[in-house]
């Protein structure tokens, strides 16, 4: 099994100290050192010096965590547009994750003591976690000295209110490593901190009363990325916007936002498509969030809910959400200057027919959505200390009716988990995928690419409770299948088959963005254009990839 262990228990960082230093350039940067010229890790970016990790030999990387890409946006930056960051002339040491954006606990969350995943990631849920100081981006690249890269900016999912860059699926060097790509992790803010239109903070300025503060964000990481894919041995000309779940409803936004025109050049949104809300949605959401905060207060009307929220702490605002039953929070805004008013007529005005796309869905996305319909008998934080606790290697003491509430028990009659699962992922899923797919290919884009994953060879009960769920693709195309929210999947007797799928997926991403086509040489199958697709799945021992077509 890979080793992709913390990058901070494997090196040694560089000693900074207050001493001018040389910074390396792009071209000075990609030397291998040894003692003579300067540090590989040691680039000078737009904002300043920065200083990260060589793993050289461990991991065939270099890494530059927590990157500071915007400043803060708290205080009178709350519910703004993101703002460059100032810069430093020290050298930054960046050899550790950034925080997670503030955002209330859920099964995709950091740790409430940290950006990373842990037990501890159960006490989080239902509670305030992560902090408003948080626009950060963590950049990883092969360790030689190859330029001209492509680069490709992983968007992270969480239904846009939680999730975080450092969540150990979307470590990027085993990615970055095998498709000798730059690749570039981004943290954006979430939930009411990331998509607010509050009437009270209407400016007159039509992006700070957007209310797409989540997407400016990774607007102004694209730039960051623009101006800096050099520094760290990129093409700035070949840039991979990727994403999943809400990570890939924001891929699909930034494709019809015209402030992200000219920042990217392929698209890989996996598990999502074009979805966005309207703006009298948005105002409806925000003013009852006001009100709430007014009620809270023994005070009356959406004024006053404003103000008071100018003042409170994120941590009392995702209580607040909570306690009334508003952490869902509608995004992505069709504001008419972010998000344009009619999305799929941008989508479907040929601006994007030189884009190639590669998008795909798990076979069975409904499925880690449970909760929804009152299926899990377990709470969360038992369900979480189950799946967390359960060893793939041994027999295991559960049954599909631990997971499973008995009314969609036996899992295949009708009205069953199966049946009701599937409902799920067509209702939430493959409509806007199929809409999305349709319309971009009928504008004229002739790269358009799609794949099924289907991958369910797990310990049992997982193979019937989980099975190809959603996200479960995010380990297998990062290649990362250690410790991690899907860690029951991944036991020693299905390692071979899922290493080999993993490959082979890693193998296509990378060359699609090189070229824009994720044909390889080791592909059994010819991928076809959409409405086609390729289907990963393995058994024990290899990978079994077949063709499919949208049904």
């Amino acid at each position: 099994m890979r080793a992709l262990r913390s990058i901070g228990a494997l090196t040694a960082v560089v000693m900074l100290s207050l001493t001018p230093v040389v910074p390396a350039t792009a071209d000075s940067g990609s030397g291998h050192g040894g003692g003579h010229g300067p540090s590989p890790v040691l680039r000078q970016t737009t904002l300043g010096p920065v200083a990260g990790v060589d793993e050289r030999q461990d991991n065939g990387t270099y890494s530059w965590l927590g990157i500071p890409y915007a400043e803060p946006p708290v205080a009178d930056l709350r519910w703004k547009p993101p703002v460059t960051h100032a810069g430093w002339r020290a050298p930054l040491a960046t050899d550790e994750y950034g925080q997670g954006c503030a955002q209330p606990g859920r099964f995709f969350s950091p740790s409430p003591d940290g950006p990373h995943y842990d037990l501890d990631v159960r006490d989080g849920l239902g509670e305030p976690v992560g902090e408003e100081d948080c626009l950060r981006v963590n950049v990883h690249r092969p360790a030689t000295a190859k330029k001209n890269l492509p680069v490709v900016v992983f968007v992270h999912g969480g239904s846009n209110v939680v999730g975080y860059s450092a969540d150990p699926m979307y470590d990027g060097r085993t990615l970055a490593e095998q498709t000798e790509s730059v690749v570039v992790t981004v943290n954006y803010r979430l939930g009411l901190f990331g998509w607010l239109d509050l009437a009270r903070h209407d400016t007159g300025e039509p992006e700070a009363d957007s209310g797409n503060f989540g997407l400016l964000d990774q607007i102004e990481a694209l730039r960051f990325v623009r101006d800096n894919a050099r520094v760290f041995g990129g093409n700035p000309r070949n840039v991979t916007i990727m994403g999943e779940s809400a990570g890939a409803v924001n891929v699909w936004g930034l494709m019809v936002s015209p402030l992200a025109r000219g920042l990217y050049d392929k698209a890989i949104p996996m598990s999502g498509g074009l979805s966005t809300t309207t703006p009298e949605d948005a105002r409806a959401y925000a003013d009852g969030l006001a009100s709430a905060a007014a009620e809270d207060a023994g005070l009356d009307g959406v004024e006053e809910g404003a103000r008071l929220m100018e003042q409170m702490s994120d941590d009392d605002l995702i209580r607040l959400a909570l306690r009334h039953g508003l952490d869902a929070t509608p995004a992505v805004i069709a504001d008419g200057t972010v998000i344009p008013d009619d999305p799929y007529a941008a989508l479907g005005d040929g601006s994007n027919r030189n884009v190639p796309v590669l998008a795909g869905n798990t076979l069975e996305e409904g499925k880690l959505f449970g909760a929804t319909i009152g299926a899990h008998p377990q709470s969360d934080y038992d369900r979480f200390t189950t799946q967390y606790e359960f060893d793939p290697n041994e027999p295991s003491p559960w049954g599909v009716e631990d997971f499973i509430d008995e009314r969609y028990l036996p899992v295949d009659a009708p009205g069953g988990w199966n049946e009701e699962s599937d409902a799920l992922t067509d209702q939430v899923f493959m409509g806007i995928a199929e809409e999305s797919m349709t319309t971009l290919q009928e504008s004229g884009n002739r790269n358009v690419y799609y794949y099924q994953f289907a991958w369910d060879d797990q310990p049992e009960p997982f193979d019937e409770v989980y099975g190809s769920a959603h996200a479960l693709d995010l380990p297998f195309v990062f290649g990362n299948f250690e410790r991690n929210v899907f860690s029951y999947a991944f036991s020693r007797a299905n390692e071979p088959g899922r290493l080999d799928l993993s490959d082979q997926m890693i193998g296509a991403v990378g060359r699609f963005v090189r070229t824009g086509d994720p044909q390889t040489g080791r592909l059994p199958v010819r991928w076809r254009q959409w409405p086609n697709s390729v289907v990963f799945d393995a058994d024990h021992h290899r990978a079994r990839i077949t063709t499919g077509s949208f049904s």
